[in-house]
Parts: C-alpha cells; structure tokens; sequence
C-alpha cells in the first residue's frame, strides 16, 4: 500500500466483501453529508447498520477500532440521523458497527465489532 488514503479505500472494499459474507446488504458506500463520512450502511436483516471502517498497517498507535473515540462517534451518530430522516427511515432499527482491518505483513486481521456503539 502506498498511502493512507489507499489503505483505507483497500480496507472498505475488504470490509464490503466481509460484511456480504455475513449476508448483509450493502445499501451504500462512502455516504457524504457537509458534516462527513459514513464508510458503509447496510442491512442485516431488518436492521439498518452505520458501519465505520478502520485500517492499521502498524499497532504503534493502538487498534484501529481505538480511533472511534466519542468525538468520531458523536459525528457518526449526526450523519446516521441526516440518512434516516432524508429517506424517511424513522420505523427502523438501527447500529452502529466497526470492521477494524490490521495489516501484518501479507496477512490480514479482520475484527467484527457489532453494536460497537449506540
């Protein structure tokens, strides 16, 4: 991988094609509102899932769910509520999930965090 930007689009598609495995459905990627990203929502079941997507080359910083503080949460959470009120989806269930991807040399660690938050 050569930059940053590269390994996180890298670890989205990754975490796409686990979260089809799981047998979700992918609703949207990359969901941009002024106030910033949601990585990926879908569906498991009747459940409408914010999924955030981090990926680490190195530990050296901690885990990469780690950088979903509250802060990022909090900003999570406020572009959730921009989707469901533009598509009307008040009636649904919903979460919030983390696929947190390591890089170890040319192995991949993929961690599943469901309801990693609320």
């Amino acid at each position: 991988m050569k930059n940053t930007k590269e390994l996180g689009s890298t670890g989205e598609d990754r975490a796409v094609n686990f979260l089809r495995q799981k047998g979700f459905s992918i609703i949207r990627t990359n969901y941009r509102t002024p106030d910033g990203e949601i990585d990926i929502i879908a569906q498991d079941g009747d459940t409408l899932v914010f999924v955030e997507v981090k990926s680490r080359r190195s530990l050296s910083y901690g885990a990469p769910e780690a950088a979903v503080d509250m802060m990022k949460q909090k900003k999570l959470r406020k572009i959730a509520l921009q989707f469901i009120s533009h598509y009307q989806l008040f009636d649904r269930d919903c979460r919030f999930d983390i696929v947190a991807l390591h890089y170890e040399e040319k192995a991949i660690q993929i961690k599943y965090i469901p309801n990693a938050f609320y």
